[in-house]
């Protein structure tokens, strides 16, 4: 039960938002770029740490803290699923290719890959399609599981005196995305992307000081009491299969990890790699991701951001879900981890730990952090959303220019037609929810072999990259209702072949993208890949033009970045737990780390290929 000084803390947090909105709410409407990307002039570091808080979310705080207390040091593994480490992929070298490009939106940035013909229209419109779906996706999901996570904290009986309505009890949830629904909404539409960044500032510092507070309680926990976990749990190896036997601690957990599907844990990880490589080196989705990226002032400080990400957001994140876990560990016996149906949910452990263990005051600061961490990846997504529709669909079929107040409508009109769907959405998400995993899982799908292809192969073309998302996400659609029981890792290789076959076919069954397209691409992103038949043609007209030969630096640079990031996932884990030796032996690894990318990747980001 919230008591005074945290609903204080909360309300406090809320009206500062307010106050953000209304703050840069002038310079937002400057322009087109001002209110979509920050007129470009936000420094990498807020930029970075804006995009950090986006990923510290509330429903993948609660999974990473249920992996942990589940699987130990080995849970630092699972989140390669996403992956995690695509993030190493874009501080390398993937932002700074995306923002040589200079446009608005992901759906723009392809026409300057396959031009305006017919190829640059379909690919267009797929992009378009696959950034609102997916938008609006995640934005219905974080409405209803933001709901369901305060109704925990502040029950409806608790406040149903004060509103002039009655809610039946499964409604309650969406009352209460609702309202913080339109806080987020308010300094987003008003502020645009300054006042999001400026938004998540905050909301950082608050995770930040929540998460020292929790690790600092978590670790004098394990000082004064005994651990009982199963062999193996504070080793981050693992052999063929699993072999993590709870059944004389906490049984149910079995059953945790048979449902899970991770027993064969080699294959699982083999699977993972292999498909977060293709997914890494696909580039990022059209999302509020590669709006970050869009903004920087450079592509120097676009990898900049993006590396910064994992370096602000791994060691505070994982101090809180270490610490969270320690104390459902030792307290197990405390934590209300029942359901209405009488089974265990495990997913419940980080709302039942905060209740039991968080102090009075500090609960509002970590309540208020993941409200605004919600708040934060609904603001970004929202942005993401409006920039599609003002700028791939409204301006561009526009027949005459549009006005700046024109311009000012419409960022209000499409931010609140999004808000509307995603609100309905999320009233409806048990009847919708497969349909939209179907869709998110369609859409991410199909997107990778087309997204790998159109920065490496100068032949592929827009037809190529149409028919091959099509061609992905078919079976993807189809797939998961066929094979109910499976991982949907594990028939990512079909995905991956129909993709395969739809860009070749798509591909060959067309003429290529115009040659003028393809040299002012290769010559402004600069690439590497299979690209001599452009590189020859840019060589006669300038005999001074030089193919870009980083590929070695930039694979020893993604290699030497995900051993430091998985570092620095491992290590809060290790001071948590009070394992003295592996604590030194990953600081070490971790300052070879930071030596070898700051003599081959953070001193070479400044040279340029001319």
């Amino acid at each position: 039960m919230l008591q005074s000084i945290d609903v204080l803390i909360i309300l406090i947090y809320l009206i500062s938002t307010i106050a953000i909105g209304l703050i840069v709410r002038k310079k937002a409407q400057a322009s087109k770029d001002d209110y979509l990307l920050g007129g470009k002039s936000i420094p990498w570091y807020l930029l970075g740490l804006s995009n950090a808080s986006g990923m510290f979310d509330i429903s993948g705080t609660i999974w990473l803290v249920t992996l942990m207390f589940v699987y130990g040091i080995k849970s630092a593994w699972i989140p390669w699923l996403w992956p995690v480490f695509n993030q190493i992929f874009l501080m390398v070298y993937l932002s700074k290719w995306l923002r040589r490009s200079n446009v608005t939106t992901g759906a723009e940035w392809i026409q300057t890959r396959f031009g305006f013909g017919k190829g640059g229209k379909m690919s267009h419109t797929i992009v378009v399609v696959f950034a609102l779906l997916s938008c609006l996706g995640f934005l219905a999901y974080g409405f209803i599981g933001l709901g369901k996570f305060v109704e925990i904290f502040i029950p409806w009986e608790t406040i149903s005196h004060y509103i002039p309505f009655n809610l039946s009890p499964d409604y309650v949830p969406h009352f209460y995305g609702i309202v913080f629904t339109l806080f987020a909404v308010f300094y987003s539409l008003l502020g645009g992307m300054s006042g999001i960044v400026w938004a998540d500032v905050i909301q950082f510092t608050i995770m930040t000081i929540s998460a020292l507070v929790i690790a600092y309680i978590g670790f004098n926990a394990v000082g004064e009491h005994a651990l009982a976990v199963p062999e193996g749990w504070l080793s981050p190896f693992f052999g063929w299969e699993l072999d993590m036997d709870w059944s004389q601690i906490i049984p149910q957990v079995n059953e945790k990890i048979k449902s899970d599907g991770y027993g064969l844990f080699t294959v699982f990880f083999m699977m993972m790699v292999f498909k977060g490589i293709l997914v890494s080196v696909a580039g990022p989705a059209p999302n509020y991701d590669m709006q970050k990226i869009l903004s920087t002032k450079s592509p120097e400080e676009a990898s900049k951001m993006s590396g910064f990400v994992s370096v602000i957001l791994m060691p505070i994140r994982y101090l809180m879900i270490a610490g969270f876990a320690a104390l459902a560990i030792i307290f197990y016996d405390r934590l209300d981890l029942i359901t209405a149906s009488g089974s265990i949910d495990f997913e419940l452990i980080l709302p039942s730990a905060i209740k039991e263990f968080v102090p009075v005051g500090l609960m509002g600061l970590l309540l208020a952090g993941l409200l605004a961490a919600f708040m934060s990846t609904f603001a970004g997504t929202l942005n993401a959303a409006q920039a599609y529709l003002i700028n791939d669909i409204y301006l561009k079929n526009k027949k005459t220019e549009a006005s700046p107040k024109q311009v000012k409508l419409m960022n209000y009109g499409s931010g609140g037609l999004v808000v509307v769907v995603s609100i309905i959405l999320g009233f409806f998400v048990q009847d919708v929810n497969s349909i939209l995993q179907w869709l998110v899982s369609a859409l991410f799908g199909s997107y990778v072999v087309a997204n790998v292809l159109k920065w490496h192969w100068w032949r592929f073309n827009g037809q190529g990259f149409f028919w091959g998302m099509v061609a992905g996400m078919i079976p993807a659609l189809i797939l998961p209702s066929v094979f109910s029981e499976t991982l949907d890792l594990y028939y990512f290789p079909i995905l991956l072949i129909t993709s395969v076959i739809g860009c070749i076919i798509g591909t060959y069954s067309s003429p290529p993208t115009e040659e003028v397209v393809l040299k002012n691409f290769y010559s402004t992103v600069r690439p590497w890949g299979f690209w001599k038949p452009i590189h020859d043609k840019l060589l006669i007209e300038n005999p001074n033009f030089k193919k870009n030969k980083n590929f070695g630096n930039d694979l020893f640079n993604v290699v030497t970045g995900v051993v430091a990031q998985t570092v620095l996932v491992i290590l809060p884990m290790y001071i948590i737990f009070r394992q003295q030796t592996p604590i030194f032996i990953s600081i070490a690894l971790l300052l070879v780390c930071i030596f070898l990318l700051k003599k081959f990747w953070w001193n070479k980001l400044n040279e340029t290929l001319d």
